[in-house]
């Protein structure tokens, strides 16, 4: 089924060790979708947490559709996640003992349904991503030498 990008996340993978991925669905409403459509959805404050045994995402920011009126929502309202029970139950696990975090990674159409892509990680410290951007420098570094060579040659 062909997939087509929404949004993504650009803090997820900077502050989070992201170590397993899951595929929800989100309960939306028509004007939501529209907006989604046009492109006007923010997931850079965004998480997922659980409330009475279902997962919903929170601060995802979907703008106000313009032509929509009184079927407007609030943009900032929580969404529920659609996940079956086995997924569910092993999310609520590992956030409520090991210390992970639900994070959403990216947002995108998937045929004609929206998915949001989760990350379950656990949170970096400073010293780590000081050592992720000192790791992206030297390869950008080594990148670039290489060229510059292939160019004299």
């Amino acid at each position: 089924m062909n997939t087509k990008l929404i949004a993504k996340n650009p803090v997820a993978y900077h502050n989070f060790n992201i170590e397993e991925k899951f595929e929800a669905g989100i309960v939306l409403a028509g004007t939501e979708i529209k907006s989604i459509r046009a492109g006007k959805v923010n997931l850079k404050d965004s998480y997922a947490s659980f409330n009475n045994g279902e997962c919903y995402i929170h601060s995802m920011h979907i703008s106000p559709y313009e032509h929509g009126n009184i079927f407007n929502k609030d943009p900032l309202r929580d969404r529920k996640l659609l996940l079956n029970k086995r997924e569910l139950n092993k999310l609520f696990g590992k956030v409520k003992q090991d210390g992970y975090s639900l994070v959403p990674i990216s947002l995108y159409f998937k045929g004609s349904f929206v998915k949001l892509e989760l990350g379950l990680g656990k949170g970096k410290k400073l010293y780590d991503k000081r050592q992720d951007i000192a790791k992206k420098d030297a390869e950008r570094r080594m990148q670039k030498a290489i060229r510059a060579e292939s160019k004299m040659v």
